[in-house]
């Protein structure tokens, strides 16, 4: 079995299924099924921006601002995760003061919406749970009720773009 570097820490049986969906050419079939629609217009940093402000506006109100989302095309996916969220603290006349910022992989933009989203969602989850931990998934799936099967979809599209197979 070839080494799925997404799907590391699933169990052996899924990874096999998803070697054999490969192996066949049907993991696009699978993933055009469950995500018609591919494209969307989330394509600038603005746009990622208002994205990621709308979704906190709607589920963390009290939550501390984001003062940049932006898609970065220096994150490597495997190396760095999908996206990055950093709290920079500065000094200003004499008071510390902290940005959030939430940076995505520039890869990314060209994922159905849904995918996005969760990315998105994951990223904002850490404005309140630095860990991931219990409360940090279950912040998740109240943004995103479908987080986890979302997150498993994602790592399946992200193994069939690195399988060659992706045009």
């Amino acid at each position: 079995m070839h080494d799925l570097p997404y799907l590391r820490g699933y169990p052996d049986t899924l990874r096999q299924q998803v070697q054999q969906l490969l192996a066949a050419g049907k993991l696009a079939a699978t993933l055009a099924q469950r995500y018609p629609q591919s494209g969307h217009d989330i394509q600038t940093d603005k746009a990622l921006y208002d994205y990621t402000q709308v979704l906190k506006r709607q589920y963390m109100k009290s939550s501390e601002p984001i003062s940049k989302a932006v898609f970065d095309p220096k994150i490597h996916i495997i190396n760095n995760a999908l996206g990055t969220h950093t709290q920079i603290s500065r000094v200003q006349g004499g008071k510390l003061k902290s940005k959030n910022e939430i940076r995505i992989a520039s890869q990314l933009k060209q994922l159905p919406l849904p995918l996005l989203r969760m990315v998105v969602v994951h990223e904002l989850a850490h404005l309140r749970e630095k860990e991931h931990n219990k409360a940090f998934y279950q912040l998740c799936q109240y943004m995103e009720p479908a987080y986890h099967q979302l997150e498993f979809d994602l790592r399946l599209y992200l193994t069939w773009q690195d399988s060659g197979s992706a045009a």
